[in-house]
């Protein structure tokens, strides 16, 4: 039986509502790539995301445009030099990574010369609103140990401030999704110092990030936008302390681990991040969580319904999945 390459998209409720600088949204939609053959079935999931240009239906094109080569065997190397980073190659990877296991019998950390994972502790997302809504997000949630605060520009240190209140004992990152300017970057920074965050993400917009070099970094800075694989590793120099990776804009695990080790010899912290997604989607990505200095894989956390097989999550710790799940 030659492989099979099959395709779903499926929509999941969020738990109220995700808010950041570029939008609020209430449901996600996430496409999942199966690939069969006569001795098991591997999936992976992806999240189209807007702001890489992709859509539900871009994706699903690129995704099927792989059939013929999947039903002829290709591996993860060969789908690598065949795609382009991106939610649609993500599925793709997870998903012979996750055959590669089941045809094996063993875990995917040791396909990928991998520690087995551990128990991490991952970051806690608050949604971007005003100082007060925000002040009593992060009170409802001041039990875990470590927030993720969105961020939208104008009144940011405000939110901050509130955020800091109410939750006073809570390692904070934060996030602006590249909603600062130039003229109040410094400002931000130092609201940040003042609040003892741990680490900002994206202050400034992708192509508007060189004054990073320029400017005393008061608070560790994070690559989120600004970079998707190692092919942008060379132009943050000087501008970032620390990347986030997220497989679907690495393009999938094999991608992620390369990326990941590469970022350590060039001396950068590493966070393992997500978009917004369910537990097959986080499960690939938990096996960085144990080699990252921040983890932020709580996309089924804020979701009202996940997956049958679901990851386990006790708080704020997330553990690794078990086989019915992925790898």
């Amino acid at each position: 039986m030659a492989r099979r390459l099959t395709l779903s998209v499926e929509r999941f409720p969020i738990a109220g509502a995700f808010t950041i600088s570029r939008g609020s949204r209430t449901e996600i939609a996430v496409v999942v790539a199966t690939i069969t053959d006569a001795n098991g079935i591997g999936r992976g999931e992806c999240v189209p995301y807007p702001r890489y240009g992709e859509s539900v239906e871009s994706v699903v094109t690129l995704i099927e445009g792989q059939a013929d080569a999947i039903g002829a065997g290709i591996g993860r190397d060969e789908l690598t030099a065949r795609m382009k980073a991106g939610a649609a190659r993500n599925a793709l990877d997870c998903a012979l990574f996750d055959l590669e296991a089941k045809l094996q019998d063993r875990r995917a950390w040791e396909i990928a010369g991998l520690a087995a994972p551990t128990p991490a502790v991952t970051a806690y997302t608050l949604s971007l609103g005003t100082p007060e809504s925000m002040g009593e997000a992060a009170r409802a949630a001041s039990h875990r140990p470590l927030l993720k605060v969105k961020l939208g520009g104008a009144g940011d240190p405000e939110r901050i401030a509130a955020v800091r209140a109410g939750a006073p004992q809570a390692r904070l990152i934060v996030d602006a999704n590249e909603a600062w300017r130039p003229e109040t970057v410094e400002a931000n920074l130092a609201a940040c110092l003042e609040a003892g965050v741990a680490l900002i993400e994206q202050p400034l917009p992708a192509d508007a990030d060189a004054l990073l070099a320029e400017i005393p970094h008061p608070v560790p800075v994070c690559a989120d936008e600004s970079l998707h694989d190692r092919a942008g590793l060379d132009a943050l120099a000087g501008r970032y302390d620390a990347i986030n990776i997220k497989l679907d804009k690495t393009g999938g695990l094999t991608e992620a681990i390369l990326l990941a080790r590469e970022a350590r010899a060039r001396g950068l912290s590493v966070m393992v991040g997500c978009m917004l997604g369910t537990s097959l989607g986080m499960a690939p990505a938990t096996l960085l969580a144990s080699q990252a200095d921040f983890v932020d894989l709580d996309g089924p956390l804020l979701l009202a319904r996940d997956r049958d097989s679901p990851l386990h999550y006790d708080g704020s710790i997330v553990h690794p999945p078990e086989a019915d799940l992925w790898g």
